[in-house]
């Protein structure tokens, strides 16, 4: 569902699972600080609310969206449930728009099916500053708490996933 029809940080509390025990590693990019810090702090701040305590919160920055993928690669070799990568990409007037895009979302996603722990995609990439800032606290919520909520429910899944095949 696009963003434009849905806020980012609405979500049903009833639906998310116990986060407490919860290990969470993050990734952000330092490049378009404005819009990744607000969307750490989204994601921290959802994080806490649903039970992860914050010394179970492991923070790195990485220089620019692009080297997302390696810097979640190698947090996920750490004792984390979930690690959420966080960056921004605002076109410019050269393709390099598509390249870090397409790249980032390569890895991301080559990530997230090979590791045994879930890599979760929260690059925003927008035409403009004001969509970034919309997608960041803005009108349409934080992507931020989006992707908190996609860890917690993706970590509570393989939780489920290693008890049931436990049971057999």
């Amino acid at each position: 569902m696009a963003s434009k029809n849905h806020n980012l940080s609405d979500y049903d509390i009833n639906s998310v699972p116990s986060a407490e025990g919860m290990k969470v590693g993050i990734v952000v990019s330092e490049w378009n600080q404005n819009i990744t810090g607000a969307l750490l702090q989204g994601a921290q701040d959802t994080l806490l609310k649903n039970g992860v305590r914050q010394e179970d919160i492991t923070i790195m920055t990485v220089p620019g969206s692009f080297e997302l993928v390696h810097g979640a690669q190698k947090m996920t070799k750490l004792p984390f449930d979930a690690i959420i990568a966080i960056g921004c990409v605002i076109r410019g007037d050269t393709p390099h728009f598509d390249y870090i895009c397409e790249g980032t979302t390569y890895g991301l996603a080559r990530l997230n099916a090979t590791q045994p722990i879930p890599v979760i995609y929260g690059l925003i990439t927008t035409n403009d500053m004001q969509q970034a800032l919309d997608r960041c606290g803005g009108k349409l919520g934080n992507k931020g708490d989006e992707c908190a909520i996609t860890a917690i429910k993706m970590a509570d899944f393989d939780r489920k996933v290693r008890q049931s095949h436990e049971i057999f």
